[in-house]
């Protein structure tokens, strides 16, 4: 029986959570084809909801979490995967209600897995993890609905966050003139560092004037806070513009008209890294290690050992979290 450090959040009494590292058994994790031993993980606003006791992502405690996995197939069952194999699990259940990244086993079903591809690391497939998977799919979503480089400036929202700065690189790495959107602006130079043409206050998209639109600006935008910043957004898109929408950190609702979308053929387009396909997965993770490769992730990425990932958690919860940190799990 194998025992293995974890990061255990435990609910000590109705309602009240705490958190350790300490041991569990490869026993106590759920049935699978694959057993894999984590390398690294990555800290996602998820997992800080995971970690402090909300229900509405975990229902079931003492619980590991961690949205985020890369590592080693240690044990395999299913034909498409041998022992020694490199692998990469990001969302499906893991983390949430299925132990997760933040313990240095998992075992998950074979259809949960990428395998690495070759041109990342396990680290580096880690700093981009669920929040970088993410950023790719709202890019791509971008482009098929025609919003290219060249058709005008595009916003980030959140930029400081782990989607947000990866989604500033990767817009300004494809020749997109990207605005930055915070409200740290004592990070705009990291934010330039990253590609970011320019840098505005967060308060400059919560417009409260109650008019239906705005004056165009925008080709288009990634907003990863939701509220009404995306509706300040979608009233000052360009004709044929698209806003994509991952977050909800600002609120998880907002308030428009109909008119951006039947007088200017704005298009709203939610993304989902969760239950997306397998197609899916192994396309993008194929185009961020390629075409989409960053050579700026060293400047928006933190290394933590397990045991330091309670302040980490913290930092997250209080909206402080700069970049990407990953998890070294061995």
């Amino acid at each position: 029986m194998t025992t293995f450090r974890a990061l255990i959040v435990e609910e000590v009494e109705p309602k009240l959570f705490e958190r350790r590292v300490g041991e569990r058994t490869v026993d106590d994790l759920p049935a699978g084809e694959l057993l894999v031993r984590v390398h690294y993980s990555s800290l996602n606003y998820k997992d800080a909801l995971s970690a402090t006791g909300n229900k509405g992502v975990t229902r079931r405690y003492p619980h590991t979490p961690g949205i985020d996995a890369a590592g080693v197939v240690a044990h395999s069952t299913h034909p498409d995967f041998a022992v020694g194999d490199e692998v990469v699990v990001i969302g499906y259940d893991l983390g949430m209600n299925t132990p997760g990244g933040l313990g240095e086993y998992i075992r998950v079903p074979a259809a949960w897995a990428v395998r690495r591809p070759s041109a990342l690391s396990l680290q580096e497939s880690m700093v981009w993890g669920t929040a970088g998977f993410t950023a790719a799919l709202s890019v791509e979503k971008l482009q098929q609905a025609g919003v290219l480089a060249g058709s005008g400036p595009v916003a980030v929202t959140g930029a400081t966050g782990g989607v947000g700065s990866l989604a500033v690189a990767l817009l300004a790495k494809l020749g997109y003139a990207v605005t930055a959107v915070t409200g740290k602006l004592d990070q705009a130079p990291l934010l330039h560092q990253l590609g970011a043409a320019e840098v505005k206050h967060r308060d400059e998209f919560n417009d409260t004037s109650g008019r239906p639109m705005l004056g165009t600006v925008w080709a288009g935008a990634v907003d990863t806070v939701g509220g009404n910043t995306l509706a300040t957004l979608l009233k000052s898109t360009q004709y044929g513009g698209a806003v994509t929408a991952c977050g909800m950190v600002s609120g998880a609702t907002f308030e428009s008209s109909v008119f951006p979308f039947i007088l200017r053929g704005v298009s709203l387009l939610g993304v989902d890294s969760v239950l997306c396909g397998l197609d899916v997965r192994q396309r993008l993770w194929g185009k961020i290690a390629a075409e989409w490769r960053l050579e700026s992730m060293a400047v928006l990425t933190r290394t933590v050992a397990l045991e330091a990932v309670n302040p980490e958690i913290e930092r997250l919860l209080q909206g402080a979290q700069i970049g990407r940190v990953v998890v070294k799990m061995v």
